[in-house]
């Protein structure tokens, strides 16, 4: 049943919106409930198809469709989708790609070619020759390209952006427990890639220079990997990730002048902390100033020492994938720019494919190949 009124972003969607969902795994999944879920709020978008080889995963699409009493057509083969499209029989404006990795150029460029407007998750796609395919697909056949850097849209990230100025010092840290999802790819491509976008989106300076160590130790790819990253700038960047982790991390800390600034990806928290001058007023005034808000130090709440304040700017809560999602559709209704482009999903994924190259030099260079899984 539809809701009783539409939220801002449906009224700016007067037309329905038909959707193809490439791939239902594990974050396909993800994506099918969503787009239902918009649906049932009053959102203009209706999913309309999803192409699903496995057939196992398509008999319980189909068998979840029907306890949900929606209409959604099952195919095992994007190409029996399409014609099933160009028949008549289904209605298709646009598409989630929710495939492997090594599939989404195939998939993306297929339907580009036939018209659609696309979401691609990250990475856009296993090489930066069909990352600059996508684009030009995207261009000549004046679609829409949008790739799932989920983090862009994380309440906290989009709340830390007036802050901005001239970040010169990042700290990332992205844990996760063992999950045999996307195991396709390596941990800079699986993980990673969520901070290196972040942080080129920050800093909007060219590399000079990376340093970056790895190892597999449960897949036969790399499972955790340590990066720097100088930039022309004169920023610096450390990143950690792992998926053989005891625990779940995702942060982020950075400093600009006069400032620091943490972020909490998983609870969308986030804190600024200022240098105050002499006469005691804060450098920096953007938000409230609440120097007594207390903070944690050393495992124990404690006050902020003297010429410090502390801030928490405002965090409006949200689904990050509800969110990627909703900027898509509208850039398709407004057909204006995505907010993370095909040049940024090429962005990042030539700076993942870089990071890779260094942890297989170094590993060479260290004869670190004996401690890969069966080495």
């Amino acid at each position: 049943m539809r809701a009783a009124s539409l939220s801002s972003k449906a009224r700016e969607l007067s037309d329905s919106v038909n959707a193809v969902l490439c791939g239902a795994g594990a974050f396909g999944r993800n994506h099918l409930r969503v787009y239902r879920e918009l649906e049932l709020q009053g959102y203009p978008v209706h999913l309309s198809a999803v192409v699903e080889p496995d057939s196992g995963r398509a008999q319980a699409l189909e068998t979840d469709a029907k306890d949900h009493s929606q209409q959604i057509s099952i195919f095992s083969d994007l190409r029996e989708c399409m014609a099933a499209r160009d028949m008549g029989r289904i209605a298709i404006d646009v598409a989630s790609v929710c495939a492997p990795t090594s599939a989404h150029f195939s998939i993306a460029a297929e339907l580009l070619a036939a018209g659609l407007d696309v979401l691609v998750e990250k990475p856009i796609a296993a090489t930066v020759n069909e990352a600059n395919r996508l684009i030009e697909l995207a261009q000549q056949h004046g679609r829409i390209l949008q790739v799932g850097q989920l983090e862009r849209f994380n309440p906290a990230i989009t709340a830390i952006e007036p802050y901005l100025d001239n970040p010169m010092f990042f700290e990332v840290h992205r844990l996760s427990v063992f999950s045999p999802r996307s195991l396709d790819v390596d941990v800079v491509l699986d993980l990673m890639i969520h901070d290196l976008d972040i942080v080129l989106t920050f800093t909007q300076s060219p590399i000079r220079h990376l340093h970056a160590v790895g190892l597999p130790v449960v897949s036969g790819k790399v499972d955790i990997a340590s990066v720097r990253i100088e930039f022309e700038s004169g920023c610096v960047a450390n990143f950690t990730a792992s998926r053989v982790s005891t625990e779940r991390v995702r942060k982020m800390r950075f400093f600009q002048p006069h400032q620091y600034v943490s972020v909490d990806y998983a609870r969308q928290d986030l804190f600024v902390i200022d240098v105050e001058t002499r006469d005691g007023k804060a450098i920096r005034q953007t938000g409230e100033n609440n120097p007594a808000d207390p903070v944690a130090f050393g495992g124990r709440e404690s006050h902020l020492p003297p010429g410090l304040s502390l801030r928490r700017p405002v965090v409006h809560s949200g689904e990050p994938l509800r969110l990627e999602i909703e900027s898509f559709l509208n850039a398709v209704k407004t057909r204006t720019a995505p907010r993370v482009s095909g040049e940024d999903g090429r962005r990042a994924l030539a700076l993942a494919i870089e990071i890779n190259e260094a942890i297989a030099m170094h590993a060479k260079h260290a004869s670190l190949q004996r401690f890969a899984p069966g080495g």
